[in-house]
């Protein structure tokens, strides 16, 4: 008895989540179009539907066109019954957003950021987060998770174990967050984050197997495989910042030398730069035709090429997106990057393979974890 009631209720949480996945990709669309789109009997599709306006993740309008007969009653889904928060956390800045539950950008803050300690850094998320939530009108679920992109090693639990670039060893942030806004927190590698954002609402939509390159001051990886985040066993793919392409090179702040970013990243980019500049005033100069500028920026992308074609030369990806800070200086970075890739890697992983520059740049990591945590939240309503 107990394992029918049981079947009863897994059966009835994927039928949940049939009608309202039929409703979102749908919208507006009738209860007699998702019986009929989803095969469930009209009953079932009535209850549940029900169920969902109860929980106002959806609501009415119409009516809609007939096809003879009481003209439908058509369903949306609800994008607006709550907000989510995506903070991508970089070496120099902190970028927080509010999505709605389609991952719309509603609001956004960025800080400069100039101290890396931890204590310090965390006082500029909570600012962030504090200053986002007064912003927002009154929903039925208001904030219903916070992500975090961090650029270094986390472990599924959400501790991080490595940040090289920030100075962080076994940091805990999650529960610190959690404790202070009192809602679901997620934290996440930024690269991976990064490769979700792009893949959910950016140029990796088509795309099954993809390979997000983060190049920012550092350079992280994240890995969408078979349409699913990749994270490896305990969380820890995609360190391909870290792969030495020269021997005894350039030291690294991961205690190793001769790294990718140390050769391809925007701190080695800044760091081969005359004079004390940024990347704004970089790609200013650039765009006056200032030769320096472009002999730098065809310099960092002919490094970024060389750690590309090794990752074309392991994964055989469908596509390559390079994203984050440098992706703004794609007028002079992606010839370099072809060159490379073009005549270095292997002939036949060049067939069939995209390379793109991130559709949203600077914001793919924070839309990256506005979505996991939306997707986390949908999932604990429609499991209810």
């Amino acid at each position: 008895m107990k394992s029918i009631t049981w079947n009863q209720q897994v059966v009835k949480k994927n039928n949940t989540s049939l009608v309202f996945q039929t409703i979102t990709q749908q919208e507006p669309i009738s209860r007699a179009d998702i019986a009929g789109q989803s095969g469930l009997n009209k009953a079932t599709v009535s209850s549940l539907v029900n169920e969902l306006l109860e929980k106002e993740l959806v609501y009415e309008s119409g009516p809609g066109e007939s096809s003879g007969g009481r003209r439908p009653v058509l369903l949306h889904f609800n994008s607006t019954a709550g907000y989510s928060i995506g903070i991508d956390l970089g070496v120099n800045y902190v970028l927080g957003v509010v999505t709605d539950l389609k991952g719309n950008i509603v609001m956004e803050e960025h800080v400069k950021v100039k101290n890396t300690a931890f204590t310090e850094v965390m006082e500029q998320i909570k600012k962030i987060i504090k200053h986002l939530i007064k912003s927002l009108p009154k929903t039925p679920y208001g904030i219903v998770g916070i992500g975090i992109g961090i650029p270094g090693i986390v472990d599924k639990q959400g501790k991080v174990l490595l940040a090289p670039n920030l100075g962080w060893k076994n940091r805990e942030m999650k529960q610190l967050i959690e404790e202070e806004f009192h809602v679901p927190v997620v934290i996440v590698n930024e690269a991976n984050a990064g490769a979700y954002g792009e893949k959910q609402f950016g140029v990796g939509q088509n795309f099954k197997d993809i390979v997000y390159v983060s190049a920012g001051i550092g350079i992280g990886v994240g890995l969408i495989l078979n349409n699913e985040l990749y994270q490896g066993l305990n969380g820890f793919s995609g360190e391909m910042g870290h792969m030495v392409i020269e021997t005894n090179g350039i030291p690294c702040r991961c205690g190793s030398k001769g790294c990718w970013e140390t050769y391809a990243s925007e701190h080695a980019l800044l760091n081969r730069a005359v004079s004390e500049t940024t990347l704004e005033e970089l790609i200013a100069l650039a765009q006056n035709n200032d030769k320096n500028a472009k002999a730098l920026f065809k310099e960092i992308g002919t490094y970024i090429g060389y750690g590309i074609n090794n990752i074309i030369n392991t994964f055989n990806p469908e596509q390559i997106i390079i994203g984050n800070r440098l992706a703004m200086a794609e007028e002079w970075i992606k010839q370099p990057i072809l060159d490379i890739v073009y005549s270095q890697s292997l002939f036949f992983q060049q067939q069939d393979l995209q390379i793109n520059f991130s559709e949203h740049s600077t914001h793919s990591a924070a839309l990256g974890v506005a979505a996991i945590t939306t997707e986390s939240f949908i999932h604990r309503e429609l499991q209810e």
